[in-house]
């Protein structure tokens, strides 16, 4: 599944035209997602979030504030755009229509406004750092970053019966904005309907009529490098409907850290934030 590849940015390396660290504020909804004010097309004023599992932007059909300035072709795509987040200017960013987002959200955007960057997700300050070197690292544990088409996966240990580790890999899910989410596989393979203790279940129906059912778990340890966390909400899939193809570390997880990834992506460096002890996030 994860292998080197070559990454094409939309976004315009004018944002970064000074060597100085750069800023972007940004503010966290009560759902974890973290949200930027721009304005497209020197137009249309929008709060879009921030989803790092991808690259371009979008908006949603459930959008509060109006999008008149974007044209979208017949494959609902429309290019050369540009987004101004306070004094940065974007130019040539790729956007797609009708993509459901977050909370609080218009729309969403993605990683390419950092596109050969070192850049830091500041969740302590309420900002986005971003570096032409290397910061300082001090505190910091680095970890190997595997980069699939612009997706973001990390590796932990999962603690689901006493000291036992279950290895597995998480894709960085800042739209999801609960804490884990396990795929179908992982789900079935370590038979977590029986060793979780399951706290909620929901069913719901697809545009088929078929029911699709999630339960919520605990997972006693959730193993981060060198961080632990402990009774961590965990989401999951069961009967015969199951839609979940990667496990999920989403908004709830990724706010408990501060993040540094490096310009070619091949490794994030973290610390806890002033989050990492705080109440989890409640799916409802």
């Amino acid at each position: 599944m994860f292998k080197k590849t070559s990454l094409i940015f939309m976004f315009s390396a004018g944002l970064f035209s000074i060597n100085a660290q750069q800023t972007i504020p940004f503010r966290i909804t009560k759902h974890n997602n973290i949200i930027v004010k721009t304005l497209v097309n020197k137009q249309d004023s929008l709060d879009l979030m921030f989803q790092i599992a991808m690259e371009d932007a979008s908006i949603s059909p459930d959008r509060k504030r109006r999008a008149d300035h974007l044209i979208f072709d017949k494959n609902e795509i429309s290019e050369k755009n540009t987004v101004q987040i306070g004094k940065f200017a974007l130019n040539n960013v790729r956007f797609f229509n009708n993509e459901l987002t977050g909370h609080e959200a218009d729309g969403k955007i993605g990683t390419g406004m950092f596109a050969g960057k070192t850049f830091k997700i500041d969740y302590d300050n309420n900002r986005f750092e971003i570096y032409d070197k290397q910061p300082d690292l001090k505190g910091y544990q680095g970890m190997m970053l595997l980069n699939e088409n612009g997706q973001f996966f990390i590796n932990a240990d999962n603690i689901i019966d006493g000291n036992l580790q279950q290895e597995a890999y998480f894709l960085l899910q800042s739209g999801y904005s609960g804490a884990l989410l396990y795929s179908n596989d992982f789900a079935e393979e370590k038979n977590l309907d029986k060793m979780l203790k399951v706290t909620s279940e929901k069913t719901m129906k697809n545009s088929s009529g078929e029911s699709i059912v999630t339960k919520q778990g605990i997972l006693p340890f959730f193993k981060l490098n060198n961080s632990v966390l402990k009774d961590v909400p965990a989401g999951f899939f069961v009967g015969k409907r199951k839609t979940q193809a990667v496990n999920y570390f989403g908004a709830d997880m990724m706010r408990r850290f501060i993040w540094i990834f490096d310009a070619d992506r091949k490794t994030v460096y973290i610390k806890p934030s002033k989050y990492f002890s705080e109440d989890y996030y409640k799916i409802k």
